[in-house]
């Protein structure tokens, strides 16, 4: 439970709020000019003259950074008045989930973001046209201009591939020898299980651009007589997920799409599936995790889905997941809450 805060404290939260885009703006300016990295590298602190002779920048853009980093605390004066770099610092310098975050906001959210109150009203990610025009994130994707497929990318890998070592000795506990990877995206995850039994084939299903560039990757690993394509789109209900398939694998999937078109998924999934087929939905759930770093970064993640990605999907809570499944036709056999030292946790179904 959260301490209550007197109105002095409140009302400096309150304009951290305000004030918060600046902010991010200025440390992001620190990191791409190299100015938070001189700091952190001199340990016993360095002064603004030789910030300024090694960052080749004027006093005024020195001052002016070094005031913003010191008042929220990234670097501090020490008694000798030179400036070292705090613990803030060092994670917004060396740590990764942080620069991860920090690029995805600004290359991929930030101008969106002045789209938020009529992505709200709308029901449409209207953020989305700061990037191009497409009707959702996903059949823009392939053609992201850099830096910002980039950051995307990054993004999405960094918040899985932690997973895979652990989901995959889950998956294979039962020998799936044909594998559907919803929404497979890069094909990491089918190279992944490829590798980690040679007896399995995978059929990855996605949007064509999605597709094109797994199968370039799983070209580079000479792996195309084990992995196929299946061209779909889900949210249309007369494409239906072909059968066959002993293990359907979702990750990181479902979370980009309405509850009403999580069902028809999962429905469709149903439809597919046999008695024997399991069904693996691998999500991090926001109520579900050990930090609240974590907890915040996810729903952060919730308002990208608003303005960029859909306009109406959202990152989802334990809870919310079971009771689509079960309205599916699914039973959760099984849960694996935060795999490894990951953020997920798996749900392993199967048809009722």
């Amino acid at each position: 439970m959260k301490k209550e805060l007197s109105a002095l404290e409140a009302k400096f939260e309150a304009q951290k709020i305000a004030f918060g885009p600046l902010y991010f703006q200025t440390i992001m300016a620190m990191l791409e000019l190299g100015v938070l990295e001189l700091i952190g590298k001199h340990r016993n602190g360095i002064s603004l003259s030789d910030l300024q002779e090694k960052s080749n920048l004027s006093e005024y853009a020195i001052e002016i950074m070094v005031e913003a980093a010191e008042t929220i605390d990234v670097i501090r004066k020490n008694e000798k008045g030179l400036y070292n770099i705090t613990k803030i610092g060092f994670y917004l310098l060396k740590d990764e989930m942080t620069r991860v975050n920090l690029n995805y906001m600004k290359y991929v959210c930030y101008k969106g973001a002045d789209f938020m109150k009529e992505s709200l009203v709308e029901g449409k990610p209207l953020g989305l046209k700061t990037l191009g025009d497409w009707p959702t994130l996903y059949e823009g994707l392939s053609q992201f201009p850099e830096p910002v497929k980039k950051a995307w990318f990054d993004f999405d890998h960094y918040y899985s591939d932690d997973a895979f070592p652990f989901a995959l000795e889950i998956v294979f506990r039962e020998k799936p020898l044909r594998l559907f990877d919803v929404g497979g995206n890069t094909g990491k995850w089918a190279i992944a299980c490829c590798n980690y039994d040679e007896n399995v084939k995978v059929t990855i299903l996605d949007l064509q651009g999605q597709l094109d560039a797994a199968k370039e990757n799983v070209t580079q690993q000479n792996l195309l007589d084990r992995i196929d394509f299946h061209r779909i789109d889900l949210l249309d209900p007369t494409q239906l997920i072909p059968e066959g398939a002993d293990a359907i694998w979702m990750s990181q999937f479902l979370d980009c799409f309405s509850k009403e078109q999580i069902l028809q998924i999962l429905r469709n999934a149903y439809q597919a599936a046999s008695e024997n087929t399991w069904l693996y939905i691998m999500e991090p759930f926001f109520d579900n995790q050990r930090y609240e770093a974590a907890k915040y970064s996810l729903v952060a993640t919730s308002l990208y889905f608003t303005i960029m990605a859909n306009g109406n999907s959202k990152m989802y809570s334990v809870a919310v997941m079971t009771d689509l499944v079960e309205e599916a036709g699914f039973d959760v056999v099984e849960e694996f809450p935060l795999i490894g030292d990951s953020y997920h946790t798996i749900l392993k179904c199967k048809k009722r």
